[in-house]
């Protein structure tokens, strides 16, 4: 989501360093990474290409389309 969500407060500034570094880019009308970024967790990772809050052991998928949670 190329746009802040109301939930983006938290991961605002970190969400805005990485596009001004170019590590997140405007793709196909949504934002992608560049290169590996370490998270503290799937969720922190999942709200800054969220826009806002995620629970990231379901909004990260593999290319079967199975959630993080199903694969733990």
């Amino acid at each position: 989501m190329k746009e802040h969500r109301p939930s983006a407060n938290r991961w605002r500034d970190k969400r805005e360093q990485l596009l001004d570094k170019g590590v997140l880019v405007e793709q196909d009308n949504c934002l992608a990474f560049t290169q590996n970024v370490e998270f503290s967790s799937p969720s922190a990772a999942a709200a800054i290409i969220h826009g806002g809050a995620a629970n990231g052991l379901i909004a990260w998928k593999n290319s079967q389309g199975v959630a993080l949670k199903d694969v733990e």
